[in-house]
């Protein structure tokens, strides 16, 4: 089995997930690409990684679903190899609106997709990196958003509240398993130029709202890709727990 470090990157074809896959293949690591349903986008960055003379996989998952996040660790097992790192990073974002006008199966649907994916691939994670369990160690970063701190009022706070657990899933998971050789860390990014945007009903969002950004720019996926791997390397080897947030000052 190879020894190489391995990296899941999940919602990996796109956006941060994409930047990410990049920048951890470009530093030796196989990386499993995940996706959800745009197998073109995860397929033909799989090729570019395979080109630059990276080692990648693609797997199609649902990652909410227990089945499919058994059989994406089980596919990454088989072969890459053991993971050294998890990067949870799939996400949904609905609709601009208010609460009042959120339906139960919205909300519900965010919860699923954003949160309970997390969970299931941390379990996962935890299972394999974990001394208590034979493993050797290894780093989860999660991706949360600044909507945790701001509430994302009037727009998504379904999505905001989502990214309050992950908060609170990354500090209560940290110290969980400090002690069995897993670090657990956060970034949360704020307005960065990704299609999330469209999937809410205002692709240039970033443009309208830049002027409150201190920095005065929306930021690059590649800048998020950036503290993510910081976080995942032996360079951040004393921090557990933390949050980094990449929001240009917000």
């Amino acid at each position: 089995m190879s020894t190489e470090k391995v990296a899941i990157i999940t919602g990996g074809g796109r956006g941060i997930g994409a930047a990410t896959a990049r920048l951890f293949a470009h530093h030796g690591f196989a990386v499993c690409i995940n996706y959800k349903s745009n197998s073109e986008s995860a397929s033909h960055l799989a090729e570019d990684i395979g080109a630059d003379g990276g080692k990648c996989i693609t797997v199609q998952a649902d990652v909410s679903q227990e089945a499919d996040v058994l059989r994406l660790f089980e596919t990454v097992d088989r072969e890459l190899g053991t993971i050294s790192v998890l990067v949870n990073n799939a996400g949904i974002l609905r609709k601009q609106m208010r609460l009042e006008e959120m339906s139960a199966d919205r909300i519900n649907e965010m919860l699923i997709n954003n949160v309970t994916s997390y969970f299931l691939c941390s379990r996962e994670a935890v299972k394999r990196m974990s001394t208590r369990h034979g493993g050797v160690g290894g780093v989860i970063v999660n991706v949360s958003s600044v909507a945790a701190r701001s509430g994302s009022p009037n727009e998504y706070i379904d999505y905001a509240a989502s990214k309050g657990a992950i908060d609170t899933l990354t500090k209560g998971l940290s110290l969980e398993v400090a002690a069995v050789g897993v670090r657990v860390n956060c970034v949360r990014p704020g307005l960065i130029y990704t299609d999330m945007h469209a999937d809410g009903g205002e692709p240039e969002r970033i443009e309208r709202l830049k002027g409150i950004i201190p920095l005065q720019r929306g930021g690059l996926p590649e800048e998020v890709a950036e503290a993510i791997y910081w976080l995942a390397s032996e360079k951040s080897s004393f921090s557990t727990g933390n949050f980094l947030d990449l929001a240009g000052g917000l």
